[in-house]
């Protein structure tokens, strides 16, 4: 008889499963469920970009690429950041093609951190940072961002939790799950901390293409004096509907490039070669279809908001990525409790705000990358279900 949990690494047995994919799976098992939980862009990738990845697969270039990418998609990663963030990269040291962003971040906290180390994680924030850092050996030190604040990192709440061990910053906007975003003065009042301490930085930017409220996202590498101190994590699931391609990429320092390189090269290999090709005709001819998709998604969100807000819960404007976080306390129930009442109840799926760290209890995530009819319905179940729990 096997004892597997002898076997079993228990670092990673203490990891906690997502809370995210907990209520997708159970919309999954039911009928005629409206699932607003999933951060999925409801648009095909754009054609002109398919149609390249088909005509590499037609033309048989099913390769291995080189570890850190194909050298003409790493070209475009680094033209786009000239381009859009007047950031330069150099293209053979300073970028790593990866497998979507979650690799990317994977690899950067794997090869920046051990035993001993704190990594400071700002929340609510996406689910893979806390654990990640606990399975690299290193103490995750959790900022509670408020919503008094938009959900920002504010640098008195940074320098707060800051101590000797402190070694890693994590800065996750725009926000996966409220939507918040930094702009250039609050980045600046980050970068002096980030400076004082000496720390450096992993800027999840995987969300800055869908900024809205006529300011431009600006990459905290922009800031003076960090992009010596800064991986930034970006990618193509968001911005270009490219979910299922799989594909992100870093960029950085030649330094910590070059041990991220070392460490997906013998756990990875390389990315997926025919989304590397649809890739680079994205990078090349894709800044429309970027702005007709958050058109789009402005439009949504503008409709989310309004309609929490009618229902009297109280929503904090989202100013980037495609999620609403409405606060659920008045209702009297948790977050657990609200979303399986209105799954069972309404068949409608969103995911508990505390999925995302425990200061969300009391939110729930609502994602509004689904059409106007399929938010619309959702929207009017949300509703009843608002009615039936004040009249109980």
């Amino acid at each position: 008889m096997v004892d597997y949990d002898k076997m079993l690494n228990s670092r990673i047995k203490k990891v906690k499963p997502s809370g995210i994919r907990r209520f997708f799976d159970i919309a999954n098992e039911m009928e005629h469920v409206i699932s607003l939980s999933i951060g999925e862009p409801d648009f095909k990738t754009p054609w002109h970009v398919r149609e390249e990845g088909i005509k590499t697969l037609e033309k048989g270039k099913t390769w291995y690429s080189p570890n850190r990418g194909f050298a003409k998609l790493r070209n475009e990663i680094s033209s786009y950041y000239l381009r859009r963030f007047s950031l330069e990269y150099d293209p053979d040291s300073e970028v790593l093609v990866t497998v979507g962003g979650s690799e990317a971040i994977d690899v950067c906290i794997r090869c920046l951190v051990e035993e001993g180390d704190e990594v400071l994680i700002p929340q609510p924030c996406f689910v893979c940072y806390e654990p990640i850092t606990e399975m690299a050996g290193a103490t995750p030190v959790i900022i509670e961002t408020k919503a008094e604040n938009d959900f920002r990192l504010t640098p008195e709440e940074l320098e707060s939790h800051i101590t000797p061990k402190s070694k890693l910053l994590i800065l996750p906007f725009p926000n996966n799950p409220t939507g918040a975003v930094m702009r250039r003065s609050d980045l600046e009042a980050i970068a002096r901390i980030v400076e004082k301490y000496n720390l450096f930085v992993l800027s999840d930017e995987i969300y800055g293409e869908l900024t809205y409220g006529g300011e431009r996202h600006v990459s905290f590498a922009e800031i003076d004096g960090m992009k010596e101190r800064t991986a930034v994590i970006n990618g193509f699931s968001k911005s270009y509907a490219m979910t299922g391609w799989r594909l992100g990429y870093a960029l950085g320092p030649a330094p910590v490039i070059d041990q991220m390189t070392k460490l997906h090269q013998f756990a990875i290999m390389s990315a997926p070669t025919t989304a590397q090709y649809a890739a680079i005709e994205a990078l090349k001819n894709g800044d429309s279809d970027i702005e007709s998709m958050k058109k789009q998604y402005d439009m949504r969100r503008r409709l989310v908001v309004g309609s929490f807000q009618k229902m009297g819960l109280s929503c904090f404007e989202p100013n980037g990525a495609f999620y609403c976080f409405p606060c659920i306390k008045s209702t009297g129930l948790t977050s657990e409790q609200f979303c399986l009442g209105l799954i069972n109840s309404k068949h409608v799926a969103v995911v508990p705000g505390n999925a995302f760290g425990e200061c969300g209890e009391g939110y729930i995530r609502v994602s509004y990358s689904y059409s106007l009819d399929h938010l619309g319905e959702a929207l009017n179940r949300i509703e009843e279900y608002l009615s039936e729990i004040k009249n109980r």
